[in-house]
């Protein structure tokens, strides 16, 4: 019984650190904290950007946040807003899938310029957990960006 509970009870403090470390990526990345971004992901992480290419490295990460479009963005004001993952566990691994919204402020309002699927590839490194590997594919209708919202189990 007591395994059983201690086993439950690091599913959740697991759960609820990969929430914490998705939640954290869209403020870093409003704020143009490079670095920030890049520290979420393992030394030698992909960032599968749909229509932009990957990002191999932390380098490659947080050169995408310090890059023209994403600095242009910003200077337009922006908001990355993930929703909460779905998330499944297995031992030191873990997948999570969720949405991704851009906002661009366009005069007085805000408009969505990039919905996207997401599916996160995690493993827990030292004393908590990274990315190793993000696609983000557009909502475009297309098969690819439909599969990263389908059954993510590792």
């Amino acid at each position: 019984m007591v395994e059983r509970v201690a086993e439950r009870l690091r599913a959740l403090e697991d759960r609820e650190a990969i929430r914490d470390l998705i939640a954290r990526y869209g403020p870093l990345a409003d704020r143009g904290d490079a670095a920030g971004v890049a520290a979420l992901f393992a030394q030698d992480a992909v960032y599968a950007v749909g229509g932009m290419g990957e990002a191999h490295g932390r380098e490659a990460i947080a050169a995408l946040i310090e890059g023209p479009v994403h600095r242009a963005l910003m200077a337009d004001g922006c908001a990355h807003v993930l929703t909460s993952p779905a998330i499944d566990l297995a031992g030191d691994r873990a997948t999570a899938r969720c949405h991704s919204v851009v906002f661009r402020k366009e005069g007085e309002g805000w408009q969505a310029v990039r919905v996207s699927a997401n599916r996160w590839e995690l493993a827990r490194a030292g004393k908590g957990w990274q990315v190793t590997r993000r696609d983000n594919r557009l909502l475009d209708g297309s098969d690819a960006a439909q599969a990263l919202l389908g059954n993510s189990a590792p």
